[in-house]
């Protein structure tokens, strides 16, 4: 019989890795909407196959991680990052997981979910860095600045509704792979 802690630990490892490998391989791209889309796929899988304990430490691990590998933004800006990845998860938990029907949970819960994270993602990031970060912790030139605001701004919302469709997507068949109630 499997530890169901180990595998809980190991599963979450695999996903916050995939987030600090998938961040490095894509940002050399330069293009946000592939790499955030693809950040939120993750944490959003890692919070529904996972449940709370992998979706946290993925959201709160990885954007220290992805800094300490040369690919995040300045350190003022992570606990923001954080703060915005562990909003999406806990949405994405408590409303991605509602019953519905005699199953544990349903595209239609997912799809609720979605739009809410998206959104509650999007204003944690738009007020934390651009009214808070930029403005107060960072001393940047103001082309600089006006290009961090406008990098945490509709683009995160965008690529946390892309990152959840994706998710979204792939849920039903990586449960079904896990062995897990769809």
């Amino acid at each position: 019989m499997k530890n169901k802690k180990t595998v809980l630990i190991a599963q979450t490892a695999v996903l916050i890795a995939l987030l600090v490998v998938s961040q490095a391989a894509t940002a050399p791209l330069g293009n946000q909407f592939v790499t955030g889309s693809i950040v939120n796929m993750l944490l959003v899988v890692s919070v529904m196959t996972g449940g709370i304990f992998s979706g946290l430490s993925a959201a709160l691990v990885s954007p220290f991680l992805a800094k300490l590998v040369g690919i995040g933004p300045a350190w003022e800006l992570i606990p923001f990052i954080a703060a915005g990845n562990a909003v999406l998860i806990l949405l994405w938990h408590f409303i991605g997981n509602i019953k519905i029907g005699k199953n544990k949970s349903s595209i239609t819960a997912y799809f609720i979910a979605l739009p809410a994270a998206a959104l509650a993602k999007f204003a944690v990031l738009y007020l934390g860095v651009t009214k808070i970060a930029v403005p107060l912790l960072l001393n940047l030139p103001e082309a600089v600045a006006a290009k961090i605001s406008a990098m945490f701004s509709f683009p995160q919302l965008i690529t946390a509704s892309i990152g959840g469709a994706l998710a979204a997507t792939v849920l039903p068949i990586l449960k079904k792979a896990l062995k897990k109630e769809v």
